[in-house]
């Protein structure tokens, strides 16, 4: 089913007018965001559409005034094209949103309030690393570096395939390695650390009030 997914056919470049089209635009796009605002670039994206439709529009009206067009209209595949949601498809998306929103609060409360001690150190990790990462990049070159990721990295996986598996099964045994390592150190400190020494049972009344009568009647 996730084949027949169009966003899958773009990212695999299955059609490649289409593909080069997307990307180019996508690319283009955010990289005039640099220069100028979002609702320029989209001002300026709609008027060179409106370019290109609106004498083709007029074109062919005037064909249908010569009565050498039947009156077809040359964007009618695009304005019956049904971009609605059902019911169904509506709700199904609000309850997958929810479900997103609900796992990405739930992980970053377990990761700051230190559920496990070796996930919230790696997200330590990460969070510095893209301190180093803001002061040297933006987010629009992050936005533009995904845009080609997406639509590279799956292309180059499909072809360096064999390769690639290769050594991914490296890297997660070097991984699950370092990860051992760090689970022992931890079970070690853990282990080593002063425990309270145990407490003495306390007496009944009638064993310690035994050697008090004893003192008395001597």
């Amino acid at each position: 089913m996730l084949s027949k997914l169009p966003l899958v056919d773009l990212v695999y470049w299955r059609s490649m007018r289409r593909t080069g089209v997307v990307f180019t635009g996508l690319v283009i796009g955010l990289a005039s965001i640099f220069q100028l605002s979002a609702i320029t670039v989209l001002s300026h994206v709609c008027l060179g559409i409106l370019c290109i439709t609106f004498p083709l529009r007029l074109y062919y009206k005037l064909l249908e005034l010569l009565r050498w067009n039947p009156g077809i209209h040359p964007f009618q595949s695009y304005l019956d094209y049904d971009v609605s949601l059902t019911d169904k498809d509506t709700v199904m998306l609000v309850e997958e949103v929810v479900l997103l929103v609900a796992f990405a609060v739930t992980e970053i409360k377990r990761l700051l309030f230190i559920d496990n001690l070796i996930d919230s150190i790696k997200f330590v990790l990460l969070l510095y690393l893209l301190t180093y990462v803001g002061t040297v990049t933006n987010g629009l070159t992050l936005m533009i570096a995904a845009v080609i990721g997406v639509f590279s990295l799956p292309l180059l996986y499909k072809k360096q395939q064999v390769r690639i598996r290769r050594m991914a099964r490296t890297f997660r045994s070097l991984v699950k390695k370092v990860r051992n390592q760090l689970d022992s150190l931890y079970g070690s400190v853990t282990s080593s650390a002063p425990s309270a020494p145990p407490s003495k049972p306390a007496l009944p009344p009638a064993a310690a009030a035994a050697p008090k009568q004893k003192a008395k009647s001597k």
